[in-house]
C-alpha cells in the first residue's frame, strides 16, 4: 500500500475514533436536569422530540394508591412536563422541604431514568435517579467537611447456614487509627433489600458522620447485613452472579435468620475493636429489619440493650413453625425482666403496618414492658427511615 495512502488511512481511523469518543462525551443532552433553584423549586427537563407525552414521577409529588405484593399502598404520582420549540420538555415543581427524593420519567408510558442525571439508587430491582434540597434534615444526608468514617464489605462465615455470607460495616472517624472499642449498632432492612440498602438508601455514612461530628451521637460502629438467608450477598455481589432482585424470597421472615444472627454478632466480636457486652450492642431494623429486631432481641433476650423497631412488621405468619416463634410473650417477659435502656418504635400514620404497631403496642402495654413511641407523618418510605436513624443514633450508649 502506498505510503502516504496508509497515512491518510490511519488518519481516517484515528478521526473516526475520536469523534466516536466525543459523541460518547458530548454528544448526550446537553441539558441540565435536575436544576435544584436558590428557593429550593426544581427544574426537570428531557430531550425527546419525538415523544408524544413526557411525564416525572416521583417522592416530590403527592401521593397516589398503588396495588403492591404487600398491599395498597401509597406511591408516588406524576406531573406532566411541557415540551417547547427544541424539543425539550420541562417541568418546575414548586419549593420542596429539605430531602433527599428519587424520581423517573415516564416517556409515552415507558418509565426510564434521567439520561442527565448519573446519580442514581436502586431499591429491589427499581432503578431511580436522586437529587438532595436544601439543609434542615436533608443536611445530614450530604457528605460534610467534617471526619469521615469508613465503609467496607466484609465475609463471614456463617456456620448456621452454612456459607460465607457478606456484609457491610461502617467504623467511626479515626477508627483505623485508635486503640479504642467501640459499641455497635446492627441495622437491619427491610423485604427486597439487603446490605446495600442501608448504605445507599438510608445514607447511613453520611448521616453517622455528621452526627458524631456534631457530638450527637456516641461513635460506633454500624453493621448493615444481609438479610435474605438464601443469598450470601447482595444481587450482582455474590455466587449468583447478575440476577433480578426480588421483593419476597424462599425462606423470607421463616425464622431462620433470626437463629442464625449470633454468627454475625461473633465474627463482629472477633475481628472488629468493639466492646462485646449488652450495655454497647444496639439492634435496629424497617419494616422486615423491625420483624427481625423484635424477634432476635427477644429470642436472645439477654444480648442487646437497646432495640429501635422502625414501621416493623410484627407477628409471624400462622403457617410459622420455627422455634423462635414459640413463647414470644414469654420471651418478651425475660426481655423486660433482665432490663434494657431503649425500646424504641417509630412508624408514620398512614403507613399499612400502623394497625398491627398498634396492637403490639397493647401487648407491651398489658405486659407493662416500657418503650418509646414515635408517630410521624407519611407512610412505608424511605424519608421515614432515615429520619428514624437519625432519631435513634442519639439515644444509643449514652
Amino acid at each position: 500500500m502506498n505510503k502516504n495512502l496508509l497515512l491518510s488511512f490511519l488518519l481516517l481511523f484515528l478521526i473516526g475514533i475520536t469523534a466516536q469518543a466525543q459523541e460518547a462525551l458530548f454528544g448526550a443532552q446537553q441539558i441540565t436536569s435536575p436544576e435544584i433553584h436558590e428557593d429550593s423549586r426544581v427544574t426537570f427537563r428531557m430531550f425527546a422530540p419525538n415523544a408524544e407525552k413526557v411525564q416525572v414521577t416521583g417522592d416530590f409529588l403527592p401521593t397516589v394508591k398503588m396495588e403492591t405484593p404487600m398491599g395498597e399502598m401509597d406511591g408516588p404520582g406524576s406531573a406532566d412536563l411541557t415540551k417547547d420549540d427544541k424539543g425539550i420538555w420541562s417541568f418546575t415543581t414548586e419549593s420542596l422541604d429539605p430531602e433527599l427524593y428519587s424520581y423517573s420519567f415516564i416517556v409515552d408510558g415507558l418509565k426510564i431514568t434521567d439520561p442527565n442525571n448519573p446519580f442514581l439508587i436502586r431499591d429491589v430491582a427499581s432503578v431511580t435517579n436522586v437529587f438532595l434540597v436544601g439543609e434542615g434534615q436533608a443536611a445530614l444526608y450530604k457528605v460534610k467537611d467534617v471526619p469521615h468514617g469508613s465503609v467496607t464489605r466484609r465475609w463471614y462465615d456463617s456456620p448456621g447456614l452454612g456459607m460465607d455470607r457478606r456484609l457491610t460495616v461502617y467504623t467511626p472517624p479515626g477508627y483505623e487509627q485508635s486503640k479504642e472499642k467501640f459499641p455497635v449498632l446492627y441495622l437491619l432492612h427491610g423485604a427486597g433489600g439487603d446490605e446495600e440498602a442501608w448504605i445507599a438508601l438510608g445514607r447511613t455514612a453520611q448521616i453517622m458522620d455528621n452526627l458524631i461530628a456534631q457530638g450527637k451521637a456516641k461513635p460506633m460502629i454500624v453493621v448493615m447485613p444481609n438479610g435474605n438467608v438464601i443469598q450470601d450477598a447482595a444481587p450482582g455481589e455474590g455466587s449468583e452472579g447478575m440476577y433480578k432482585p426480588a421483593f419476597m424470597i424462599p425462606k423470607t421472615m421463616d425464622g431462620t435468620y433470626e437463629a442464625n444472627f449470633m454468627d454475625i454478632v461473633k465474627f463482629i466480636e472477633s475481628n472488629y475493636q468493639v466492646k462485646s457486652d449488652k450495655t454497647n450492642r444496639a439492634i435496629a431494623g424497617l419494616s422486615m429489619g423491625g420483624y427481625h429486631t423484635m424477634h432476635i432481641s427477644r429470642f436472645y433476650p439477654d444480648t442487646f440493650d437497646y432495640m429501635g423497631l422502625f414501621s416493623a412488621a410484627i407477628m409471624p405468619r400462622e403457617d410459622a413453625t420455627n422455634s423462635v416463634y414459640s413463647d414470644i410473650e414469654g420471651t418478651l417477659k425475660t426481655q423486660m425482666d433482665n432490663g434494657y435502656k431503649l425500646y424504641w418504635i417509630a412508624i408514620g400514620k398512614t403507613d399499612f403496618l400502623y394497625d398491627a404497631n398498634k396492637e403490639y403496642r397493647a401487648k407491651l402495654d398489658a405486659m407493662g414492658m416500657p418503650y418509646e413511641y414515635i408517630e410521624s407523618e407519611g407512610g412505608h418510605i424511605w424519608r421515614n427511615w432515615r429520619v428514624y436513624l437519625t432519631q435513634f443514633a442519639p439515644l444509643l450508649f449514652q
